[in-house]
């Protein structure tokens, strides 16, 4: 078996990790009891692309258990857990080929390494699997029959893919699904973001000026846990309407030139590119944190801010320090990547639970459905989505009511009103 990663001797801890992470994955539990059974995806090669995390070592578990032959590689630079990578390797003889802090070009080793395996399924986290096929492996796309797409930032790009036409293959957009979006998004990115600002800065979130530009989901969730924490929170926008949410949900909303001269703490969550440049960085406080946690580090013009600075080292672990010209001094957190993976563990294994289960069950769905969809990127069915719910809810012991034969005949019908 081949694989690159940091540490073998790394496993057996990895294996402590990763079953303690499991124990709060109900949902994912229960489907690779039935995949364990059934065996939906025997002799299946599938490519996953995702943060080599406990939680994505029990998705890989999972889909093994399907009866799949999985290769896993990192979606990020920064986000390996060495441990996890040795685990899978070792115990599951899943092949891995990821290591934390690996440079771009080693980045993109792994990418086409797992790729080498001929998948027929690719499992992404921000598209790069399907847009490297799409590039420069083209000889593989005869033989994929789908992928999936875990985040917002992938979605965006496969969106513009299948827009201009050149998506070849269909994909199903596993960020969409409502126990996904509405849990992952708002409720692990909240956390998990305020998280890995904690353990880099060990600064108090009480009384500042927290920026954090753009207002979907992921930033929703940061912004509710800031604002709970003591923060003064500013949103940044540039769609009228997520403006207008985030003004009715009691935030301030005024343009990102206007917030740079006074945020304490900056976050970037938008999949766009650029969206904090130098002549930002200019004008912020003396002492300005900066980070991003959005998928990829575009979102900071790092770039830009070398131009404008002298870079004074590592202050501590992902805290990089910027003198500006004016003399003021600057903090970027985490080389620009996603700081809740970077200086933190990610996403509580809890709400991974659903958003992995929308990737085992969105595999299936692509196995049942082959050759009867088009080049274009699918919702998760309705269906799965509710199944999802249904299973969470039932793990945790929670109740819900059903609607009488006298309320399903209401709903649907017209003849009666008041």
């Amino acid at each position: 078996m081949k694989f690159h990663i940091k540490d073998i001797s790394l496993a057996d801890a990895g294996k402590i990790s990763v079953a303690w992470a499991y124990r709060s994955m109900p949902v994912l539990k229960s489907v690779r009891e039935r995949f364990l059974r059934e065996r939906p995806l025997a002799g299946l090669r599938i490519a996953a692309c995702l943060h080599v995390t406990t939680e994505t070592a029990s998705l890989m578990e999972t889909l093994a258990a399907g009866g799949a032959d999985v290769t896993l590689c990192a979606s990020n630079p920064l986000s390996t857990q060495d441990y996890v990578a040795a685990y899978l390797v070792q115990h599951c003889g899943i092949p891995v080929f990821a290591i934390n802090g690996e440079d771009t070009e080693t980045y993109y080793q792994h990418i086409n390494a797992v790729l080498d395996d001929r998948p027929k399924i690719t499992m992404d986290d921000g598209a790069d699997l399907v847009s490297t096929i799409h590039s420069s492996r083209v000889e593989l796309i005869d033989g994929v029959i789908g992928g999936t797409e875990e985040t917002t930032t992938g979605v965006i790009r496969l969106k513009a893919m299948a827009q201009k036409g050149v998506l070849r293959f269909p994909l199903i957009a596993v960020n969409d699904a409502k126990t996904k979006h509405m849990f992952d998004n708002r409720y692990g990115t909240g956390q998990s973001t305020i998280d890995g600002i904690i353990r880099a800065t060990n600064r108090l979130i009480a009384g500042s000026v927290f920026v954090i530009c753009g207002y979907g989901w992921c930033s929703r969730g940061l912004a509710m846990r800031a604002s709970g924490m003591g923060a003064n929170v500013i949103i940044t926008e540039v769609d009228p309407l997520k403006a207008l949410e985030a003004v009715m949900d009691g935030y301030r909303v005024m343009p990102i030139a206007e917030a740079s001269r006074l945020g304490d703490f900056f976050c970037t969550l938008t999949g766009d590119i650029n969206v904090i440049r130098k002549e930002h960085f200019e004008v912020m406080k003396d002492g300005a944190i900066i980070c991003n946690s959005g998928h990829f580090n575009v979102e900071l013009d790092l770039k830009g801010l070398q131009e404008i600075s002298r870079h004074t080292g590592r202050i501590r672990d992902h805290i990089d320090g910027y003198a500006l010209g004016n003399g003021k001094q600057v903090y970027v957190l985490g080389e620009g990547r996603l700081i809740n993976l970077a200086a933190a563990e990610g996403h509580p294994s809890s709400v991974m639970d659903m958003s992995f289960a929308n990737q085992a069950l969105a595999a299936e769905y692509l196995v049942k459905n082959s050759g009867g969809l088009e080049n274009q990127v699918y919702s998760v069915p309705d269906e799965i989505d509710r199944e999802i719910a249904r299973l969470k809810l039932q793990a945790m012991g929670v109740l819900i009511d059903t609607l009488t034969a006298e309320q399903e005949a209401y709903l649907n019908s017209w003849e009666m009103g008041t």
